[in-house]
């Protein structure tokens, strides 16, 4: 049995700079992170078992202090908090960062918008795919992981603050965990696969299709390899510039309607005051 198993896990939430997470605290001396972010391990894989687990971690090494995965799947996912315990231990720490529920939610929508998954408007898509939204009931979430955990156990970070400062997200990072802080180069400091739309939909609809099939095959560092490909996103993808479509005044309030509880146990239970950092 090869690998070590891991003490540090980013929950989610999607859509709020996972993939950049991965790939800069990829580079950092002290973290080996699974080559294929999105394992999905504790949502969908679990039946794999810990051995299976184990070995996507076969490369760290004794220089490797802090050894973790990246998926935001977790944060939304039932059993999640369960599980990670009975693997990991109590002591494993838990990382999300949280991007103002209607953005995440948009976003979302025009992540299926470019694979042909969406209806024609996002409050359809909302109603087909209830996930769209429950996705940001981050409250509830979150109270999941802190009733296995504790609170004390979550780094709680705030998309609005990679966007603004990458520098200083990541050294918050850094310093939770432990480590010495990771200087980004100018490339590093530009968010990763920003918003875009496919080139032609069939075609990105097939790779989005294949992804999945070789990610149920035991293919994830495939999946992964092929993700960090500049040449294959821009090949599939252009990015939406101006004119990227914004989330109408009409839904922005629907969604915060729907989420407003929700927004109230994150501030009560974390203390973060996301109400006035996201104009609530």
């Amino acid at each position: 049995m090869t690998g070590r198993l891991p003490n540090f896990l980013h929950l989610g939430a999607g859509k709020a700079g996972s993939t950049w997470l991965h790939e800069v605290l990829s580079l950092h001396p002290s973290v080996y992170l699974s080559e294929a972010k999105d394992l999905y391990y504790f949502s969908r894989y679990y039946s794999r078992g810990t051995d299976w687990y184990r070995e996507q971690f076969a490369g760290a090494g004794p220089q490797h202090r802090v050894v973790g995965e990246v998926c935001p799947d977790y944060l939304a996912s039932p059993h999640c908090a369960d599980r990670v315990a009975a693997t990991l231990g109590t002591d494993v720490r838990l990382m999300v960062t949280l991007r103002e529920p209607a953005e995440r939610a948009y976003s979302s929508y025009l992540y299926l918008s470019k694979h042909g998954l969406a209806a024609p408007t996002f409050r359809q898509t909302a109603h087909d795919s209830p996930e769209l939204i429950d996705e940001g009931r981050y409250g509830s979430q979150l109270a999941d992981f802190a009733r296995v955990f504790g609170a004390e156990a979550i780094h709680v970070a705030l998309f609005d603050d990679l966007q603004n400062d990458p520098q200083g997200f990541l050294d918050g990072v850094t310093d939770w965990l432990g480590l010495e802080r990771q200087p980004l180069s100018p490339e590093q400091l530009e968010a990763q696969l920003p918003a875009s739309k496919a080139r032609f939909l069939p075609l990105a609809r097939a790779a989005q299709r294949s992804a999945e099939f070789v990610r149920q095959h035991d293919g994830a560092k495939i999946v992964g390899r092929v993700k960090r490909s500049a040449l294959v996103q821009s090949t599939l993808y252009r990015q939406l510039g101006d004119d990227r479509p914004q989330i109408s005044p009409e839904d922005l309030a629907w969604v915060r309607s729907e989420l407003d509880g929700e927004v109230s146990e994150l501030e009560q239970q974390f203390g973060v005051p996301v109400r006035a950092r996201w104009n609530w």
